[in-house]
């Protein structure tokens, strides 16, 4: 699903909750209008994100060693 039409049956629906629904019901409904669309998208949780992060940053720093390393023995080898 696309964030347009994610945001244009959102408010779809909130404007139905709030046709339909008495006053104290409003915040509980849209709450769980919009666990049910984030449920939706991909996202993740800050933590889980910066988690991911510091995994590519040291996956980065050992493909950067080994590409030295595998420069190092190419250059031995044509000697």
């Amino acid at each position: 699903m696309d964030k347009h039409n994610f945001l244009d049956d959102l408010q779809a629906r909130i404007n139905q909750v709030l046709a339909n629904s008495p006053a104290k019901d409003i915040e509980k409904n849209v709450k769980s209008m919009m666990s049910q669309g984030f449920s939706k998208l991909d996202l993740v949780t800050r933590e889980e994100f910066d988690v991911q992060t510091q995994v590519l940053a040291r996956t980065r720093a050992r493909l950067e060693a080994l590409e030295a390393q595998v420069a190092e023995l190419e250059a031995r080898l044509k000697k």
